[in-house]
């Protein structure tokens, strides 16, 4: 069973720069045909798609966050990880990590606030 773990912290202030790992058990990110990419749900609002990285490495971002968004990945360690630069409190939601092949497997997601 692919199981995937989001992890970082839960605060973040305004002008910093959001950095999550996503760590994938069960199932590595380099099998082909694979992608692995991060989704978030900001308080009252539906799921927004931020981006991915496939199993080769090719990176696919969301035109209204590719300025600010960089996604990179450790295959040694079985992980990929999101940045997202110059965050406002607008930035604040649940960071879920998602990926696989033909089935889609999912983080628990985790809370980030940003705040000063």
């Amino acid at each position: 069973q692919v199981q995937l773990q989001e992890s970082g912290p839960g605060l973040v202030k305004p002008s910093q720069t959001l950095s999550l790992t996503c760590t994938v058990s069960g199932g590595s990110i380099a099998t082909r045909n694979t992608y692995w990419g991060w989704v978030r749900q900001p308080p009252g609002k539906g799921l927004e798609w931020m981006g991915a990285i496939s199993w080769e490495g090719t990176n696919y971002y969301s035109p209204s966050l590719k300025s600010r968004t960089s996604i990179s990945r450790d295959t040694s360690k079985n992980q990929f990880s999101l940045q997202l630069r110059s965050v406002t409190p607008e930035d604040s939601a649940v960071y879920y990590c998602a990926g696989g092949g033909g089935e889609i497997y999912w983080g628990k997601g985790t809370l980030v606030t940003v705040s000063s």
